[in-house]
């Protein structure tokens, strides 16, 4: 039976300055405290499959990590940021100076052509910028693959935050960036490793389930598919944490290994009004109920 233990190949870094660069829609920024109480203390590489903005990998700046998503266009961005962020910082400046409507809307449909020819600064640039001034951040493609975002309403966007690409990119280098779906990216990991799972939610309601990243959509099948697959790495000896909505069918799946309820803001609805504290699960199991455990215990010590 493989070690529940850390291979103790690596440990935690210390708290990174670096944050989000892109917005994206079921970000765990506003989770943070939640998650981070419950990772382990240490652990072997940091697996992130559902990268999309990446709060919690950024927060934890792990030495050595895969960083995956199905997206194409964030990980060539998150690639670019990598290796030439400074190439990134100029393209983002000349999109600083020209943004407004006329501007927005030609990257928009320059992005959406084709024909065009990008290299891999301009691309990543372009993706920033488009990320950044899009109504609510709102990263939606069609069925075809195009990007059908309205500009949103900012006074001043951060459209080009050259300290932050500086911090995250510092980050991102130490990490082995790759387009790949989740069973792919989490292939390697071995006992002692740490892998988030941060999947797109299942939906509370029939009309819930309103953003796509990508042209695919993730339906019960997947979930029931990731969730053999998590119960398999904890029986393994790997540490998973995962989010999730808290709905009945995700409480089934996950069945056997730690379900925490937390509370977390909704950062978006068409109503102001329904924009407020909703049920998540975090979900732990391998050698993650430990950290669990610690949490627990702390927090009755404080109270």
């Amino acid at each position: 039976m493989p070690s529940t233990r850390p291979a103790g190949v690596a440990a935690p870094a210390p708290a990174s300055l670096a944050s989000p660069i892109v917005k994206w829609v079921g970000g765990k920024t506003r989770l943070l405290p939640e998650i981070a109480a419950r990772m382990p203390r240490t652990y072997g590489r940091y697996f992130e499959p559902f990268a999309g903005g990446a709060a919690v990998f950024f927060s934890m700046a792990p030495p050595a990590a895969v960083l995956a998503d199905r997206n194409a266009d964030l990980i060539a961005t998150y690639r670019a940021v990598a290796s030439d962020v400074e190439g990134v910082i100029r393209r983002l400046a000349i999109h600083r100076d020209a943004h407004d409507e006329k501007h927005y809307y030609a990257t928009r449909t320059r992005w959406n052509d084709a024909s065009v020819v990008w290299t891999p600064l301009d691309r990543a640039a372009a993706f920033i910028y488009l990320n950044r001034t899009c109504y609510n951040g709102l990263w939606r493609v069609n069925r075809s693959g195009g990007f059908n975002v309205p500009m949103g309403r900012y006074k001043n966007p951060p459209i080009c935050d050259a300290a932050g690409l500086r911090a995250a990119s510092a980050v991102l280098a130490r990490a082995t960036i790759v387009c790949a779906d989740y069973r792919t990216a989490v292939a390697d990991a071995r006992p002692g490793d740490l892998v988030y799972f941060d999947p797109p939610y299942d939906p509370v309601t029939t009309t819930a389930n309103f953003v796509s990243y990508t042209a695919d959509a993730f339906g019960p099948d997947d979930q029931r598919a990731l969730a053999t697959l998590a119960h398999e790495l904890a029986d393994r000896g790997v540490a998973v944490v995962l989010s999730n909505s808290d709905t009945p069918f995700i409480r089934s799946l996950y069945r056997g290994l730690r379900i925490d309820r937390v509370r977390c803001a909704r950062a978006i609805n068409c109503n102001a009004d329904r924009r407020g504290d909703v049920d998540e699960v975090l979900v732990l199991g391998g050698f993650a109920t430990k950290a669990a455990r610690r949490t627990v215990t702390r927090r009755a010590a404080a109270r």
